[in-house]
């Protein structure tokens, strides 16, 4: 039998422990372990939950890598036309992760109503479109359908919607220019079959959604030449290998654009989020871990006859200090148990009702989001365990000084 495992079971399960001087300060340390686990899973996963929406909604309008022509134009409009006619199109055989290739382009447009007007950007699309992220933007009607005959169906955001009050299954007209400003500008009508909201007033107070067949039509351009293609991947973690990939396995007239290199500061700005959270994980540890070892402090030292004892009868420093790391492991393995009932309950609370909300024009989602995977609880809670363990073995040094007379003799 393991003798050291038997001492600590009979101690933690005995009145007496549970009564002393020092089960105030063993609860405090208990609760500091859970407090931490909270904070560390709510940091974790609201903070990697915010990172993925950002960025899919970033990537929902641009893909994550953007094919275009090595040119100037840094426009949000497709000034010259790409031929379809591409190695890499429909579908990228030589580079592998590449999940999708869809061909858009652009016009800048201005919506015309009786009492006001707005500025917008028609992205014209087609039936190899991937609706994967706007099913999920989408909060009125339905999508469009492209797949047959030119369509006047569109998709218009929620803001561009209240800004112009206009309802579902509504039409309205919107003027393109011509190539001379002397002539008479297109005119274009619409239908909204459906609402998107993304949260990203940026990207939702420009973007309409059409049929790519009215931007060909109104740049003159021929069915097989569209504005850029958007490329998307299985593994964001791998976008800049595969956009230098792309970039090397498409013509020479033809630039790769990444979405973090479009839109750097975003990417910069959400990065900041893992600095915040590797803090408080180190911060939360720390704590844990100093209450603790203020915990197994007072427990030694409550204890000090039964170390005499113990000595007196044969038993071997490390045998002693084993006894009471077994009594820790049960506190931490307690802290812990309680930290991830409340963490992970608030976590799916938040999840399906959404408790917490956000201000969009700061964060650019309406509440906050959480991610949870098996992975990083169970590597938190392994890390959180082997730290505060190990810090343990630090006052348990102080076993090694206590002499077994005085000890026997200490009240």
């Amino acid at each position: 039998m393991n003798y050291e495992f038997f001492i600590a079971k009979r101690i933690i399960g005995s009145k007496a422990y549970k009564s002393s001087v020092s089960a105030p300060i063993i609860k405090i340390g208990i609760a500091a372990i859970a407090i931490g686990i909270v904070v560390m899973l709510i940091a974790i996963a609201t903070g990697i939950g915010l990172q993925q929406k950002i960025r899919d909604k970033v990537v929902a309008f641009n893909g994550h890598v953007t094919i275009t022509n090595f040119d100037s134009n840094v426009s949000d409009e497709s000034e010259i036309p790409i031929s379809k006619n591409q190695e890499f199109y429909p579908e990228f055989k030589n580079i592998d992760g590449i999940r999708h290739v869809q061909a858009t382009a652009t016009k800048f447009g201005v919506i015309r109503t009786e009492t006001d007007f707005e500025g917008v950007v028609l992205k014209g699309v087609g039936s190899d479109y991937d609706w994967r992220y706007f099913e999920e933007f989408l909060m009125e009607g339905r999508l469009p359908d492209y797949s047959d005959e030119m369509s006047n169906e569109v998709l218009i955001s929620q803001y561009l919607a209240n800004r112009l009050q206009f309802k579902l299954d509504e039409n309205f007209q919107t003027v393109f220019k011509k190539e001379s400003i002397d002539q008479m500008p297109f005119l274009r009508a619409f239908k909204i079959v459906g609402i998107y909201n993304s949260g990203f007033k940026e990207l939702d107070e420009k973007f309409v959604i059409g049929d790519i067949r009215h931007v060909q039509r109104l740049n003159k351009w021929d069915e097989d030449q569209v504005g850029n293609f958007e490329v998307f991947i299985d593994d964001f973690k791998q976008i800049d290998v595969k956009g230098m990939e792309i970039y090397e396995n498409i013509p020479s007239d033809l630039d790769a654009t990444t979405v973090e290199q479009k839109y750097m500061t975003i990417f910069e700005w959400i990065s900041i989020f893992d600095n915040n959270t590797y803090g408080i994980i180190g911060i939360m540890i720390l704590v844990a871990g100093i209450n603790m070892i203020t915990a197994l402090l007072v427990l030694i030292l409550e204890r000090t006859q039964m170390i005499g004892i113990l000595k007196a009868l044969g038993s071997n420093n490390w045998s002693i200090r084993k006894v009471f790391l077994y009594n820790a492991t049960y506190l931490i393995g307690l802290g812990l148990f309680w930290g991830n009932l409340i963490g992970l309950g608030m976590l799916l609370a938040q999840k399906y009702f959404g408790l917490v909300p956000l201000n969009p024009e700061v964060y650019y989602v309406s509440e906050a989001p959480v991610y949870l995977n098996l992975d990083y609880i169970l590597l938190l809670n392994l890390g959180t365990f082997i730290v505060c363990l190990l810090m343990l073995l630090i006052p348990s040094v102080i076993i090694t000084k206590i002499s077994p007379v005085k000890a026997m003799r200490f009240d």
